[in-house]
């Protein structure tokens, strides 16, 4: 229900106003976006139960549509054209950082505390997100606003295929991982740890970032397509003989793939091919990016509640490889200069 409510505030947000920020600046979607995580975050606290965890989850939906799409063109903006790859690398870290960081900093509260629906995570947002509004709006207008429609769709460039479909597919074995995780820590009793071990399997992704820019986009990306069964299959080994050395190696791997070599070569590509639509498509790429990491993940949890978590996982395994076979294989076969395209977009 929590992710289904994220889910649809998401994508309507990517699929229909990923270029707002075109419209009406850079900067407002990303205070927009700040808001609305703090008011989610206040509903919890307020007034805690199934109805305000869905409002808070759809906020944080919406938010996340707006600051991705926004953040990525203005970053580009705020650096210069031939920066586009170092503009990209910032965005992956910092998203990366934050995906991790929420789950680190609530869990160490959490344990401090004991259970609570105020944990002293929530006072630091509550104080970070009018203080980041405020600093957003002195930062610097370089963009030019322009008169089109607030509707605006996402964009796909041309040969950036494999790209999105490599984020779907690695994003699609993270969402598995960060089901799977939990379960794995509860088994051993270490259930007090999943918000730790979570940020430290995000984290190695971080780790990976400056070495996928330092490699080109297709390198990247075909070091990312190997990497996601590779660690896929670590998991999987480890949930069957209850390993949790297994589980973790095969989370981090995983998180390598997903959130340092196929992130930013994937949002790099995007940006360089659509330098007159960055913020739609941003908003392409995570529709690939959403649409992997929900559909397979619901789809697993459904079949774990028919057939067993360890027989989901096994399918979801099979359905991963084949599918990384086949766009793999695709990809292979289509002619693309995205080598020229990038060497020339991040020149110091």
């Amino acid at each position: 229900m929590s992710f289904a409510a994220y889910v649809a505030g998401l994508m309507p947000t990517l699929m229909f106003i990923g270029g707002l920020s075109d419209r009406i600046g850079r900067r407002p979607p990303v205070i927009i976006a700040l808001i609305l995580g703090g008011l989610g975050t206040l509903a919890l606290v307020v007034a805690p139960g199934w109805v305000s965890l869905v409002l808070a989850r759809c906020c944080l939906g919406i938010g996340t549509g707006l600051a991705t799409t926004a953040g990525t063109a203005y970053m580009t903006e705020i650096m210069e054209e031939h920066q586009v790859k170092r503009a990209a690398l910032i965005i992956t870290s910092s998203t990366t950082l934050g995906f991790g960081g929420g789950a680190l900093a609530t869990g160490i509260s959490l344990s401090l505390q004991g259970q609570t629906f105020f944990p002293f995570s929530f006072a630091l947002l509550f104080v970070a997100v009018p203080l980041l509004a405020i600093l957003a709006t002195k930062l610097p207008r370089c963009d030019d606003p322009k008169e089109v429609s607030l509707l605006r769709l996402p964009v796909f460039p041309s040969s950036t295929w494999p790209y999105g479909a490599a984020m779907g597919v690695a994003w699609s074995a993270t969402g598995m991982t960060i089901a799977v995780v939990p379960l794995e820590l509860q088994l051993h009793g270490l259930g007090n740890w999943t918000g730790l071990v979570i940020f430290l399997a995000i984290f190695v992704g971080f780790l990976c970032q400056p070495l996928a820019r330092r490699l080109s986009n297709p390198t990247a990306l075909g070091l990312g397509f190997f990497l996601v069964p590779t660690g896929y299959a670590a998991l999987l080994a480890g949930s069957w003989s209850h390993s949790i050395l297994l589980v973790l190696v095969g989370a981090a791997v995983t998180s390598a793939a997903s959130y340092g070599f196929s992130y930013l070569a994937a949002l790099s590509e995007f940006s360089i091919r659509a330098p007159e639509n960055r913020a739609r498509a941003s908003a392409g790429l995570f529709v690939y990016a959403y649409v992997g990491f929900s559909i397979p993940v619901i789809a697993s949890g459904i079949l774990a509640d028919r057939y067993g978590v360890l027989q989901a996982m096994i399918i979801f395994g099979s359905a991963l490889l084949l599918t990384t076979f086949i766009v793999v294989w695709a990809w292979q076969r289509t002619p693309t200069n995205s080598d020229r395209l990038t060497a020339s977009a991040d020149t110091p």
